[in-house]
């Protein structure tokens, strides 16, 4: 049975790293240039400083998948606390049983709990979860291109 939870980057972080690694080989792009390099002391950082928030789904307590947020004040809505999101993940063979859908479910409650009123979560082109987003109430409002200008 898949669980969810919200934990603590010093609990979870050592048996994220395979799965930051197989998410990243899945889904990014300039591989040959942009190494996957997390910078494990800022993300320490914001999590003690209560911005980061590491949601899991673990089945039978394996970790099988991730929605990492930051939950800041907003800059421009300075009455309003925002979700953005970082990664999500669920390894391909547990995504049955709507297992991403129902870790979306647990962290928009959890972000209602703490007074969040707006989530934002980015999808991939090449690899998009579009229709779990808009049917879940989403609405697309940007595209943001990108290209790679590095060394």
């Amino acid at each position: 049975m898949i669980t969810f939870q919200h934990e603590n980057l010093s609990k979870v972080k050592e048996e994220l790293k395979p799965l930051l690694h197989e998410h990243w080989a899945l889904v990014a792009l300039n591989q040959d240039k942009i190494k996957l390099n997390p910078d494990w002391k800022e993300y320490a950082r914001l999590d003690a400083a209560g911005v980061l928030r590491i949601f899991t789904a673990r089945d039978e307590g394996e970790l099988v998948g991730y929605l990492v947020m930051f939950i800041n004040k907003s800059l421009h809505y300075k009455d309003h606390f925002f979700a953005s999101h970082d990664v999500i993940y669920v390894k391909p063979d547990k995504r049955a049983g709507a297992t991403g859908y129902k870790l979306l479910k647990y962290v928009e409650d959890y972000c209602k709990d703490c007074g969040v009123s707006l989530m934002t979560l980015n999808t991939k082109v090449h690899i998009p979860f579009d229709n779990l987003l808009t049917s879940n109430g989403y609405d697309l409002i940007e595209r943001c291109y990108t290209k790679y200008i590095g060394k």
